[in-house]
């Protein structure tokens, strides 16, 4: 992102790793190819998109922090990745205990570029520095896409989609739920399309290379890199691309991530051919992709908030992977609008509107020229609209800003399980606890006889918990437990009994 320190000209400029720099004829480095891109970049200050992205930022923290302190994490997740950052912190396996006692997290998902954070989390040993820096990534993204719109395209083109982009439905729901390692991705698939656009072949390969270490199914994602840099003439760099990408995938999903799994397996290859406990074939799941209104609903979405001109351009490809897996999945999480799934589709699609308008201009069509004449504000326009039914509305609410009886209860059931116990508990709790505790999750650590189960009676058992005392004994039943506190509807048992092994 280094390029992004200096505004850009025709003649040139540094748009990160392996590109060369510009010569005094204008050229742009051994990447520069006659009578492409280059003649079509306008000047690009950098102060205004800064600005958007400060705002951008702040907007998602503060939603993210307001949801955090009145205990409304809608997942385990932050937990998991804290308990990971935690164990990079500590130079020590990523143990993730929440999955398991003992549970080697890169045995679940292939995510070791996470351990980026451990700066940040010596400084502040926080879910809470989580949430900021993916915060702070997506803003980032905001800066690489609306600067790289504004580049191709000119006039205030920029800076709305920056805003369009920023408040884009796919990084929304990702706000909403909590941290996910897909925030490395976001800007990394942001260089990506922006070094495609800009012809910078180099710079393609170098942003590609580093998603592998993101998330296991983006080795998918290079390979399509590859395959559009061979579209592009770019064959050799292309093709050894896209073996690297097809390579690192399946290292991963059949060799790392097995190795590293106590079951020895992948195990999210159940959500593809598994709907419960019934075996679904591949045909099947094939031909029941797009078998739900859901799937339809954001797909529409997905290029309609480009005002339909993403599907103009073929870096649209690039969400071919992950639209895949999920169509095939037979897991409804996966289908639709909400979590975090499309937060990595939002740089794609906006930057292949941008190409998409920049092809239809020279278009002999009166009406597509026209058409791609307001694209950008008609997208604007659509983002704006949305928010209303998006996450961030909840900012413009008083009530959002204010602690309620339940937020109370559960700081005091917090105050009530000590520092450096090993404690059993459900989401409510979970992601508060993970930074100073051992943390289980509830049901999820047998034999352990944990010093704490902290419970929320509310939580959305399949079974109301009658008898809190008795639930946990229930789960452990080699130790005795007494109620310790109760506020609300949040529970704290401490055990009376030694723990394993200790007389």
């Amino acid at each position: 992102m280094l390029e992004l320190n200096q505004s850009e000209t025709v003649g040139g400029s540094g748009d990160g790793p392996g590109d060369g720099n510009a010569s005094e004829d204008g050229n742009r480095g051994e990447d520069a190819q006659p009578g492409t891109a280059a003649g079509l970049v306008h000047p690009a200050p950098l102060r205004p998109y800064l600005v958007v992205a400060v705002l951008l930022c702040a907007l998602y923290f503060l939603y993210a922090y307001l949801r955090y302190s009145h205990f409304q994490s809608p997942s385990w997740d932050l937990g998991i990745f804290e308990q990971e950052v935690r164990a990079y912190a500590g130079l020590n396996a990523p143990v993730v205990d929440i999955k398991g006692p003992g549970y080697l997290i890169l045995g679940d998902h292939f995510s070791p570029l996470v351990a980026l954070l451990v700066p940040l989390y010596w400084i502040w040993p926080s879910a809470v520095a989580l949430l900021f820096a993916q915060a702070a990534l997506f803003a980032a993204s905001a800066v690489i896409v609306g600067r790289t719109v504004q580049q191709l395209l000119g006039g205030r083109c920029g800076l709305c989609v920056t805003v369009a982009y920023g408040l884009s439905w796919g990084l929304q729901e990702a706000v909403k739920a909590d941290f996910h390692e897909i925030a490395f991705a976001v800007p990394l698939i942001a260089l990506v399309c922006r070094a495609l656009l800009m012809e910078r072949w180099r710079a393609v390969v170098l942003w590609a290379l580093p998603l592998v270490l993101v998330k296991e199914d983006l080795g998918v994602t290079v390979a399509v890199v590859g395959a559009l840099l061979a579209l592009r003439g770019r064959r050799v760099q292309g093709f050894l691309l896209a073996a690297f990408g097809v390579f690192a995938f399946a290292l991963t999903v059949l060799v790392l991530i097995p190795a590293a799994s106590s079951a020895g397996t992948y195990d999210y290859w159940k959500k593809i051919d598994k709907n419960g406990e019934q075996e679904v074939s591949l045909l099947d799941s094939v031909l029941g992709a797009l078998g739900s209104s859901v799937k339809i609903e954001m797909l529409v979405f997905l290029v309609g908030i480009t005002a339909f001109m993403a599907l103009r351009s073929p870096l649209l490809l690039l969400v071919v992977p992950t639209i895949g897996w999920r169509l095939l999945s037979q897991d409804s999480n996966h289908w639709g609008m909400v979590w975090h799934y499309s937060a990595i589709l939002m740089p794609v699609v906006f930057l292949a509107m941008a190409d998409g308008i920049r092809r239809s201009r020279s278009s002999e069509r009166p009406w597509l020229v026209s058409y791609a004449n307001v694209a950008v504000p008609v997208a604007t326009a659509v983002a704006v609209a949305l928010t209303q039914h998006l996450p961030l509305r909840e900012l413009l609410r008083p009530e959002t800003y204010s602690a309620d009886a339940r937020t109370e209860a559960a700081e005091e059931a917090l105050d009530a399980i000590p520092v450096g116990a090993r404690v059993e508990t459900d989401i409510t709790l979970m992601a508060h606890l993970t930074g100073d505790r051992t943390v289980y999750w509830i049901g999820g650590a047998p034999g352990t006889a944990p010093d704490v189960v902290a419970i929320n009676l509310d939580f959305g058992w399949s079974r109301p918990i009658d008898d809190p005392v008795r639930y946990a004994e229930q789960l452990h039943p080699e130790a005795r437990y007494r109620l310790k506190h109760r506020a609300g509807s949040f529970v704290v048992m401490e055990r009376t009994t030694p723990a394993p092994g200790k007389g």
